[in-house]
């Protein structure tokens, strides 16, 4: 029997417009006991949750608890704002919020989210008074689309469908992808392809929908040349299958929703230069070695990363991996979980996971097993990538990608060969941000913990600022 549900059934019972008693009514029993119910003070039998999924059309993983733990963790990261000290918030207070009302937990997560936008935007004003460099303001529409790529656990069945028909339709060369790919517009899109000149915007793809012409720069590797046709190709052939994705609730904006469009296209791409059996077959084989399935599959290391998480098809899935991408700032332009771990939504990543060290070891792949402070333990490797589009004036943009996953599932990685897994000392203490951690005495801490309250004396230092003494 599932238990403390009750907040999620009575939110439910509300977005379908019904009252207690014809909820109990198409579910065969009581209002009472519907009541019961919704203040926890009965379970929610297998029988009762089956029927629920089948008269109000939800997943089961509506009632799951994984998407608690997710919700949780965002508010605790928002009520470690300094705004939030005065009230003394715990732990207990959260988990009953986010299990008596799910909705006003996202509801609040909203809100903070235009705050957050509203507050950039005045200082934003005050900056151009003053003569000042403006600040940049929170860019909301990758926010939405990646919680729309995390609620859907990455992976679109449809895309990968319409990947597969594609490769029987075109009947394409897997060692001669890019001339397949061109053939298959020409023929069936009536669209030509160029390669041009770099331009003076430094556009890499330009299409025209006039001229039914696309031009690919001169400056993309084959690699990407490759992705970007395939880019396209989705962007042409999936309409019917991206427009009712884009309109899930979680795309308040057109401007989340062009954006989810464009993100989507990318792993239409990734579908089509690594088709999913193959792709996962070749994984399994090759113990998820990256370099290697990128030579095979002719894609980068960055694309067979991003390919890696997608591997959620029901019996045959891959390793549940995590990917985060980030600057040598620090600031996150990429990030998705299926393995558990938790991300910060409004801050970087800690200081002392590897992929923020990987900036100290340009293009080399770092390994780093590391325990969250609930205790879930992780392998995850990182490494930087640099890019550049052009030519000797052109500047190189660097960033790091790590791609990580639970501890148990490290023996299926090449990277974990040599490595002793079971050394606890060789297991890194890691934490989301210093607010919401819990790891008082850790030398890289950047301000105190909203858990603890803070403890100073000018007559005692710690190794860091914030950090305890014993």
């Amino acid at each position: 029997m599932a238990q403390n549900l009750g907040g999620k059934v009575r939110a439910l019972r509300r977005r379908q417009g019904l009252t207690q008693v014809r909820m109990a009514e198409r579910l065969g029993i009581s209002a009472s006991y519907l009541n019961l119910i919704e203040h926890d003070k009965r379970p929610l039998s297998a029988a009762l949750l089956i029927k629920l999924t089948q008269h109000f059309d939800v997943d089961l993983s509506t009632f799951a608890a994984e998407g608690d733990a997710q919700l949780q963790a965002d508010l605790m990261e928002i009520f470690g704002d300094p705004m939030f000290d005065s009230h003394n918030l715990t732990n207990t207070d959260i988990k009953d919020l986010v299990r008596q009302s799910p909705a006003v937990s996202r509801a609040l997560i909203t809100l903070f989210a235009s705050y957050n936008g509203a507050k950039e935007s005045a200082e934003n004003l005050a900056s151009r008074v003053l003569g000042q460099a403006p600040v940049v303001a929170q860019r909301l529409p990758s926010e939405e689309v990646s919680d729309l790529i995390q609620r859907r656990n990455n992976y679109f069945p449809a895309l990968e469908e319409g990947a597969e028909l594609l490769w029987k339709r075109a009947t394409f060369d897997k060692d001669d992808i890019y001339t397949g790919m061109v053939r298959y517009l020409k023929e069936e899109c009536d669209v030509r392809v160029r390669v041009v000149t770099q331009q003076a915007d430094r556009a890499v793809r330009r299409y025209d929908p006039d001229r039914r012409e696309i031009a690919i720069s001169e400056v993309l590797a084959p690699r990407s040349r490759h992705f970007q046709i395939a880019h396209q190709i989705g962007l042409l052939t999936q309409g019917e299958v991206l427009a009712p994705i884009c309109e899930d609730e979680v795309l308040t904006t057109d401007d989340s929703r062009r954006l989810a469009r464009m993100v989507l296209a990318n792993y239409f791409a990734g579908a089509i230069l690594m088709p999913y059996r193959p792709f996962r077959d070749a994984a399994e084989q090759e113990r998820y070695d990256i370099e290697l399935l990128g030579h095979r599959f002719r894609t980068s290391f960055e694309q067979v990363c991003h390919r890696l998480t997608t591997l959620q098809r029901p019996g045959a899935e891959g390793v549940s991996f995590h990917l985060i991408k980030i600057d040598p700032a620090g600031n996150v332009s990429k990030r998705f979980s299926a393995s558990g771990i938790r991300f910060s939504r409004f801050g970087g990543a800690c200081p002392r996971w590897n992929v923020a060290r990987a900036f100290a070891f340009q293009g080399d792949i770092r390994i780093q097993m590391s325990r969250m402070p609930g205790g879930e333990a992780y392998f995850c490797i990182a490494r930087t990538l640099g890019r550049r589009h052009g030519g000797f004036h052109a500047p190189e943009t660097t960033f790091a990608i790590g791609l990580g996953c639970r501890l148990e599932e490290a023996r299926r990685m090449v990277y974990s060969e040599g490595i002793d897994l079971d050394n606890a000392d060789a297991v890194v203490p890691i934490g989301v941000t210093c607010r919401l951690c819990e790891r008082l005495n850790c030398q890289q801490r950047a301000f105190p913990s909203l858990q603890h309250p803070l403890k100073l004396d000018e007559n005692v230092r710690g190794v860091g600022f914030y950090s305890e003494v014993d």
